[in-house]
């Protein structure tokens, strides 16, 4: 009964392992080849589901070039995308051999006329980083036809809302709307008064570490500047 129950296991495993290669495919994957002397960059963007794979390659004559008849057997890949070239149209068919985080292609026309070798290698998505915190008087200047306008952030951040004050943007401080603090991603808006007119400015900035590059300007895009504010 063991030997039998060992067995199943084993099969199941077998089974599943097609499934298991086709999940790690998802996402971009970049490498190069040479064609006539010179290095050719490449992006492929595979999306895996089951043993079927779909997507684009980019770095083409034709690109983004869509992939055709995707498939994942075990280590293997294989699919063919049409092309453009010099007047005409070719199919090129690709067969690859998966390993880790690597992909070891060979690719060429479907007659044998051109072919060619390249290793593409999985592209890891940067996580942004995460800001709990932007509390604190942050100052820094922008410019306003010209004239150099200093101008400062009198911020309060609690669970992903940000409240608080701007200061220079009038004769006295404004109240911050509508705060969001998002990844390392601030932003909000204030109404301020010019002219006899009441503008809503709105604020994106990045934060890093002691200081917040804010893009900022009217709702309507008619004005927009840029402001470096320093942690005070």
């Amino acid at each position: 009964m063991k030997a039998i129950g060992r067995l199943f296991w084993l099969a199941l495993f077998l089974c599943a392992m097609p499934a298991l290669h086709a999940a790690d495919l998802s996402g971009t994957w970049k490498g190069s080849f040479e064609f006539q002397g010179t290095s050719m960059p490449v992006s492929l963007n595979l999306k895996a589901a089951d043993t079927t794979v779909t997507g684009t390659v980019e770095g083409l004559p034709t690109s983004p070039a869509d992939i055709h008849d995707g498939k994942i057997d075990g280590s293997s890949i294989t699919f063919w995308v049409n092309t453009d070239y010099d007047g005409g149209t070719y199919k090129l068919v690709y067969k690859g051999k998966i390993n880790g985080d690597n992909i070891d292609f060979d690719f060429g026309t479907d007659d044998g006329s051109w072919g060619t070798t390249m290793t593409v290698k999985r592209e890891f998505a940067q996580a942004a980083a995460v800001v709990s915190d932007v509390t604190g008087n942050w100052a820094g200047s922008f410019d306003f036809n010209g004239t150099s306008m200093p101008v400062t952030f009198k911020l309060k951040s609690s669970a992903g809302t940000v409240t608080g004050t701007v200061e220079g943007m009038g004769p006295a401080p404004i109240e911050i709307r509508d705060g969001k603090l998002d990844g390392d991603t601030v932003t909000f808006s204030i109404n301020v008064d010019y002219q006899g007119q009441t503008y809503t400015l709105s604020y994106k900035g990045k934060v890093q570490a002691g200081q917040i590059n804010f893009d900022f300007g009217t709702s309507d895009g008619s004005w927009g500047s840029t402001v470096n504010a320093k942690k005070s």
